[in-house]
């Protein structure tokens, strides 16, 4: 008997036993899914939109014209526009492929054409599958229309829209275009290289060695997240531009074209590489180290077999970090790039130089596929890091050596000379009258309304957009990692929405306001109203800085134990009562990191709002490339200036604040580790 029961447990497995999800967990998967909705609408419509335009070509259909001609003598017998052009070879097959915007002239198909004489023109379509233009009225239909001479060379054509490859022929077959992804790649590649020995270097001085003013150090390294990629540029220009302070260092080569893009992306990038080999290094195992002295290893072999390999998956993060944020930076290369083409301003010249949208979107998916490449590396890297500390782990703490501690404290000084003085020369910069014929100092660069920039309302509306990316970007952030850290069940929501909330960082800024043009500018689109709002600027920078906020927000909500939840529920209180008195509380100084890391971002991001801004929402980041292009470097160096201010200041009241609410909010801290 027990046997048969036996053969009958094993012939049908056990039902499974799939999770409860309660009232709360319902309410909390429609704010995901409301969450879901505002990501896919900020970010997967947008960049559908834009892919859908880099396959749309142009071209004008002549044979789709028909035109007639009443000289006094009656109308003549229609006659194709295409056999007109055949004639007198007006246009020529190249004349025909165009853009959205391209328009073709009419009357160069009637060689005496005179708008002075009484001839009268008939134009008309034979299908509708295009138009033409009278003035600023549309015309698509098949009907024959009667103009004067005079009316009559107001008629342009439009072009008939189709899809396919023609816009990516066009842009390798080009060689100024195709180069931009060589220079873009080269230019990336070696700033990378740079930044991380020189940030591995730093690190390493203040995670190996007992110098002093390691705060010091690290407070400056930080600098420039605090201003825009322009700054550097600016700085460099003073320093080595044909009437620079030191010119003669580089030698005779010229600061404008790649030495300049490579000297200011380490200047940008330094402080993201830092940070993440920094926090590589500290979670080193002083019991290795132990072992290593134990076994008479050398420093330098202690270096290579015990530092390095710890360390390299930070190293490997840092760079692919490094990449994306050289290859994708808009603003450094326009100011000191040159002629020096690269992807990023190739977009900016398509779209606004040339308003060839459609180019501007080829170069754009061409600008995605190294970023999303780089990012999505740099994700399978960290998936296979194992955990460098166990429960058995001791803490590395460095030994006085005097002379490693003095060449680490050489090292950082010549690093923290590099990031000061390129700020002072800007704010030098930014107060002398005319370089350089009058070098006196003056406050009249701040003087920012008689300036190409927007004046003082760009530095406002700076600080408007700031405020409201940190405060509906916290909230949208905060709330969603919540939702989706703490609910139960919904697995492939979940999964939906982790993948939606890591894309913003792998899309380049200014692929990012490319494609808000064709989603938000489409008349069609219902939320069309709010482009070039206030709105559309917030929802970008929200968007675009999406990633970093929600992973912070999701670290700081692992941290709390689930059963916060479990005892919520067996005392049948809401979640949104223990998320407001419990949740809230514990992670404010994750929330508050959030909040200043969004207001930062959005005061000195460019290339996200470069294409979206509008004469009544300038802002001063794009004040300094408008002031810039416009010749007023000095006014532009001080717009940056105020930037930087601005955040460093933002920073102090973070600091304050983080200070005064752990103390009311984290005291359960202090009690828990006594």
């Amino acid at each position: 008997m027990n046997t048969r029961v036996e053969a009958m447990a094993r012939r049908s497995p056990a039902p499974r036993i799939r999770a409860k999800t309660s009232r709360d967990d319902r309410i909390m998967l429609g704010f995901i899914l409301v969450i879901c909705l505002y990501l896919l609408i900020t970010l997967a419509f947008p960049l559908y939109a834009m892919l859908s335009k880099s396959f749309s070509t142009f071209a004008f259909n002549l044979d789709n014209f028909e035109f007639q001609v009443d000289r006094g003598d009656g109308w003549s017998e229609p006659v194709s526009a295409t056999i007109l052009n055949e004639r007198i070879n007006a246009y020529a097959p190249a004349d025909l492929a165009t853009s959205s915007d391209g328009r073709l002239g009419v009357v160069d198909l009637f060689p005496d054409f005179s708008f002075r004489s009484p001839t009268l023109y008939r134009i008309r379509q034979v299908e509708t599958q295009s138009s033409f233009l009278y003035g600023s009225e549309r015309i698509a239909d098949t009907e024959w229309h009667e103009y004067s001479s005079n009316d009559f060379r107001r008629i342009v054509l439009r072009p008939v829209a189709s899809i396919g490859l023609e816009n990516y022929r066009t842009y390798f077959s080009t060689p100024a275009l195709f180069r931009s992804i060589e220079n873009s790649l080269w230019i990336a590649t070696l700033s990378t290289i740079i930044t991380v020995s020189l940030a591995f270097g730093f690190a390493y001085a203040l995670n190996r060695s007992t110098m002093r003013f390691k705060g010091l150090f690290r407070l400056v390294a930080m600098i420039p997240i605090l201003v825009p990629s322009l700054l550097p540029g600016i700085a460099l220009v003073y320093l080595f531009g044909n009437q620079g302070m030191i010119k003669g260092l580089l030698f005779g080569e010229s600061i404008y074209g790649p030495i300049g893009i490579v000297m200011g992306s380490v200047f940008f990038t330094f402080p993201h590489a830092l940070i993440i080999i920094a926090t590589a290094l500290a979670i080193s195992d002083a019991r290795l180290y132990e072992a290593a002295i134990a076994l008479r290893a050398s420093r330098w072999k202690t270096f290579w077999t015990v530092t390095l390999p710890g360390a390299r998956y930070g190293l490997i993060s840092a760079a692919f970090v490094v990449f994306n944020l050289v290859i994708t930076d808009f603003g450094l290369p326009k100011v000191i790039g040159g002629q020096y083409n690269m992807l990023a301003v190739d977009i900016y010249k398509q779209v606004i130089g040339q308003q060839n949208f459609e180019m501007g979107a080829v170069v754009s998916v061409v600008l995605l596929i190294p970023a999303l490449l780089a990012f999505t590396i740099d994700r399978i890297v960290q998936k296979k890091q194992v955990a460098q500390l166990s429960a058995r782990s001791v803490p590395y703490e460095p030994k006085p050596h005097k002379q490693f501690d003095w060449i680490c404290f050489g090292y950082c000084t010549l690093v923290a000379i590099f990031i000061v003085g390129l700020i002072a020369v800007c704010q030098y910069a930014a107060l002398i009258k005319f370089w350089p014929y009058n070098l006196s100092l003056s406050l009249a660069n701040y003087n920012f309304e008689v300036m190409d920039g927007g004046g003082w309302d760009s530095y406002y509306n700076s600080i408007r957009l700031a405020l409201l990316t940190a405060l509906a970007g916290t909230v949208v952030v905060f709330v969603g990692a919540y939702m989706v850290e703490k609910i139960n069940g919904f697995a492939l929501t979940r999964s939906a929405f982790q993948f939606l909330a890591m894309m913003p960082m792998a899309i380049p800024g200014m692929v990012l306001g490319l494609a808000y043009i064709f989603f938000f500018n489409d008349p069609a689109n219902p939320l069309n109203a709010i482009y070039g709002t206030m709105g559309i600027l917030v929802i970008c920078t929200v968007t675009h800085f999406y990633t970093v906020s929600h992973l912070t927000a999701v670290t700081a909500l692992k941290q709390m134990d689930r059963e916060f939840e479990a005892v919520a529920a067996s005392l049948k209180q809401p979640f949104y009562r223990l998320f407001s008195r419990v949740t809230v509380p514990v992670c404010l100084p994750a929330i508050l990191d959030i909040s200043i890391y969004l207001f930062v971002n959005a005061m000195t991001t460019v290339s996200a709002v470069i294409f979206l801004y509008s004469p009544d929402t300038t802002l001063a980041s794009v004040a300094v490339l408008n002031m810039d292009d416009a010749g007023d470097i000095a006014p532009a160096a001080a717009m940056g200036m105020m930037i930087f201010y601005t955040n460093v200041g933002a920073r102090l009241i973070h600091v304050f604040v983080t200070r005064k609410l752990v103390r009311r909010t984290q005291a359960w801290r202090s009690l828990q580790a006594a």
